[in-house]
């Protein structure tokens, strides 16, 4: 009976533990998926465990931000501003594989030069990038380095735009339909679907940042709010339109627009 009672008193702490790991492993899941960042752990990798990373985007992207702020400052007492941020951004780059400015391109290419949705997916499934791809990239790099030199604190931009940018995609999986191949995408696990729940989880942490940042900027937890919230309605209307539904690609355009409206409403003051 007592044996029993032990070992019903020790399934609950096994559960539990077996949770955490899980969610352990999901965060550096996510670590590797949006960054060139080693993982240190070990990954039972299975779709399911990649769809749970997507909670941790924000959080990721919170500590992305902190990367790029820190050497910003770090650069700053050595070099111009406009030197510092450029660096910033080619370290970005780096750290990330380009991975959003990628998805930005292939959107551009495919939403600007295909006729019908069919043509759309598969342009934007061709590694290649063409015109409406390479001028969408430079103008959005192009305007980026000219908002984070122009807000008042480029280190809070560097450090808060990242997160509350990645909190976009969360929105348009749990609203809009995917709608590429799901066999051969890289993306399907992560885009199959995202829960209620967690979407309020990632919420909650993304509001909390911006309540915590608006000691700094009174104005910021409005601006992250109209940067996600807007660029997730008017994008996901525009895709809904012209797709159907979202790509992985449309998840990574997501992010490069809401940092930029966000950078936009910052710079206003």
């Amino acid at each position: 009976m007592t044996e029993t009672k032990v070992a019903s008193n020790r399934r609950p702490n096994r559960v539990c533990n077996n949770e955490l790991n899980r969610e352990w492993q999901a965060f550096w899941l996510a670590v590797g998926f949006l960054s060139r960042v080693p993982m240190p752990v070990r990954i039972d990798y299975s779709p399911q465990l990649m769809n749970q990373s997507s909670l941790y985007f924000p959080l990721v992207g919170l500590l992305l931000g902190l990367s790029y702020s820190l050497l910003f400052l770090l650069l700053a007492t050595l070099w111009s501003p406009a030197v510092s941020v450029g660096l910033v951004l080619a370290f970005h780059l780096w750290l990330t594989g380009a991975f959003h400015e990628d998805g930005l391109a292939d959107c551009a290419d495919a939403l600007g030069g295909g006729m019908t949705v069919r043509d759309k997916l598969k342009i934007m499934k061709d590694s290649r990038i063409g015109t409406y791809g390479t001028v969408a990239l430079v103008m959005a790099l192009g305007l980026k380095a000219l908002l984070l030199l122009e807000v008042s604190t480029t280190a809070l931009a560097l450090l808060l735009a990242p997160c509350i940018a990645r909190l976009t995609p969360l929105l348009l999986m749990r609203y809009l339909d995917y709608v590429s191949d799901r066999d051969r995408s890289k993306s399907k696990p992560v885009a199959e679907s995202f829960s209620a729940d967690r979407l309020l989880v990632a919420t909650l942490f993304t509001v909390l940042v911006g309540l915590v940042a608006s000691l700094w900027s009174g104005w910021l937890l409005l601006w992250a709010t109209l940067a996600t919230a807007g660029t997730a309605a008017l994008w996901g209307w525009s895709l809904k339109r012209q797709l159907g539904g979202y790509t992985g690609d449309a998840l990574g355009a997501s992010v490069v627009m809401s940092e930029l409206v966000l950078l936009l409403l910052l710079a206003l003051g």
